[in-house]
């Protein structure tokens, strides 16, 4: 199993995950600023430093399966990464990720309602694991 990053898109935030050195388990690891600096050349050395083999970067769609707004800013972005990059770009569903990131603070106790940077990263752990489980 190859090591990745997996990112949760948004206007304001990114959140990052990484997998172990397994490449079977995903741990939030970083929220960067969408726009502030150049987000990209953040999470190619996040990559880099974490000897990750692939980006899986979570893809927004509706809940009936068709894209949106979100979608094309998404694909935009992955076309520039992959145009800096050699590493594998996987576009993956992310549908529900933050959703699942906030049940998934809450229950743990955490106040969700200023923890948005935290919220992020658990939703890209969650869309990375996603990817990760489907490769077994």
């Amino acid at each position: 199993m190859k090591k990745a990053l997996g990112i949760d898109l948004g206007d304001a935030r990114i959140g990052v995950a990484a997998s172990d050195d397994l490449g079977m388990l995903a741990h939030p690891l970083e929220t960067i600023p969408a726009t502030k600096g150049d987000p990209i050349a953040r999470i190619l050395e996040l990559a880099a430093s974490r000897g990750a083999a692939a980006i899986v970067i979570g893809m927004p769609r509706n809940m009936d399966g068709t894209y949106g707004p979100a979608a094309t800013k998404a694909k935009e972005f992955i076309e520039k990464l992959r145009g800096l990059t050699t590493l594998q770009i996987i576009a993956w569903d992310e549908r529900l990720s933050t959703v699942a990131a906030q049940r998934s603070l809450q229950e743990a106790g955490r106040n969700t309602r200023n923890q948005k940077s935290v919220i992020d990263q658990v939703a890209a752990q969650i869309i990375l694991q996603g990817w990760l489980d489907a490769q077994v």
